[in-house]
């Protein structure tokens, strides 16, 4: 009995102490997919690939013209042409369609890298930013995905935005 009782006055007392150090823990909620929607950076990456490829656009963009020229030539003055010039400019229609094929394949694949690069460098950043906002603000713990609810008050994701604004107007 003597043991029994020994033991259990242990066990309280762990449970007592992991309570109090639990009731001190400081937790806090941040929307991650909110601050990859929002956050200057996101726009500045969605900025620099518009402008990056730009000029790939304009060439597919004129590609599908020149075939679709190409295409309205045939329907139109088709009837009119000799059978083995009909031929050549179907085959060079045909050719004008792989072409541009390939070039929007090319051209989705390349973007898809990039964007994701982008996304890697501003995942990384908004994750470095939120680490910085917890330290300065003494959280002990931030959740981000997979949680079902967070009081107003834990949610710190504006706090982590201001930041990623301000970096943004500083030049980091």
């Amino acid at each position: 009995m003597n043991r029994f009782a020994l033991l259990f006055v242990s066990m309280m007392t762990l449970v007592f102490a992991i309570s109090a150090q639990a009731a001190e823990v400081k937790i806090a909620f941040v929307n991650s997919s909110t601050l990859l929607e929002q956050a200057p950076q996101a726009d500045i990456a969605k900025k620099k690939l518009e402008k990056e490829f730009a000029p790939r656009e304009k060439e597919i963009r004129d590609a599908q013209q020149a075939a679709q020229n190409l295409e309205n030539k045939l329907n139109k003055d088709g009837v009119t042409m000799s059978d083995s010039e009909r031929s050549k400019q179907e085959q060079e229609l045909n050719r004008q369609l792989r072409d541009l094929q390939r070039m929007q394949s090319n051209f989705r694949d390349d973007l898809n890298l990039r964007k994701n690069e982008e996304l890697g460098k501003l995942q990384r950043v908004v994750l470095s930013t939120i680490k910085e906002v917890a330290k300065s603000k003494g959280y002990d713990l931030v959740l981000a995905e997979g949680v079902v609810y967070a009081a107003p008050q834990v949610d710190i994701t504006s706090d982590v935005l201001a930041k990623l604004q301000q970096d943004v107007k500083s030049g980091k």
